[in-house]
């Protein structure tokens, strides 16, 4: 336990999940823009629940001490188990047993404060199908391969909690 713990305040560790979350970002814009899928509302969301992990890194990347470890915690946890839920919804939409009655929306819903489809339609913009099945790796879907993801994120930050939490107890 005490590896995790040492390993949660490391900033080294921060930025290797800044990286992981970046990679998958990137292969995201590759698949929509040289691939040419078109992401769904739920994939969108999915994007916008990676970037809040990697955005979680950046205070303690900057500045690591207490508070912004507890906000990328925070930020961190509540993005990957969102994206874990979406991806599972979005799995479900697409093997619905009636597919007519499976839909989604087509305009994001952000907040009215923050319309990221109209400020980067390139990137937050939901141009697809929810239902469409137009990416298969290893017999698995994209939403299939993202509840994997978010599930490994999940238990990462479930660990690392966890394992803050025994130690500060056992002080």
């Amino acid at each position: 336990m005490n590896y995790f713990s040492n390993l949660a305040q490391s900033r080294s560790a921060w930025a290797l999940l800044f990286l992981s979350c970046a990679v998958l970002e990137a292969y995201a814009l590759f698949s929509q823009h040289a691939m040419e899928l078109r992401p769904c509302i739920m994939c969108i969301y999915q994007r916008t629940a990676v970037f809040g992990i990697l955005f979680a890194c950046i205070p303690v990347l900057i500045r690591n001490n207490i508070l912004t470890r507890l906000f990328g915690f925070t930020i961190w946890g509540i993005s990957a188990i969102w994206g874990g839920l979406i991806a599972w919804e979005h799995y479900d939409l697409q093997h619905a047993a009636n597919p007519f009655f499976a839909t989604c929306e087509i305009v994001p819903n952000f907040p009215s404060w923050l319309p990221l489809h109209e400020w980067l339609p390139n990137i937050f913009a939901a141009t697809g199908d929810c239902g469409d099945i137009d990416w298969v790796f290893m017999d698995m879907s994209m939403p299939q391969w993202m509840m994997i993801i978010f599930a490994i994120y999940s238990a990462i930050w479930l660990l690392a909690v966890i394992s803050r939490l025994a130690i500060k107890r056992a002080m």
